[in-house]
């Protein structure tokens, strides 16, 4: 991974973060937005300009792959790459909660 992704995605924003947990499956902006809402219960939703440019900038870095389109719909999956920088954030999470637990 180069410097660039990791200084561009790491620490990453809620908005980011939530994209590449549902992008583990292949989706499309529109049920990634209904995926979050579920898994906030409600507390996150992502306005389609937040939900376009982050899945725009992420498919240009190679975070997320464009894989087809139904129904005029795009789906995207999340690349090795994205998969490794989510891992990175998963860890850094842990860290932090783990912390907060010790303090």
């Amino acid at each position: 991974m180069d410097a660039h992704i990791k200084k561009v995605y790491v620490p990453m924003t809620e908005t980011g973060f939530y994209i590449l947990l549902c992008l583990q499956e292949e989706m499309h902006g529109y049920s990634i937005v209904q995926k979050v809402e579920e898994l906030t219960q409600g507390e996150i939703r992502l306005s389609p300009g937040t939900m376009y440019g982050s899945l725009s900038k992420m498919e240009k870095d190679g975070i997320i792959k464009f894989v087809k389109e139904e129904d005029k719909r795009k789906i995207y999956v999340i690349t090795k790459l994205g998969t490794d920088v989510l891992e990175l954030e998963k860890k850094r999470i842990k860290r932090l909660y783990q912390t907060l637990q010790e303090a």
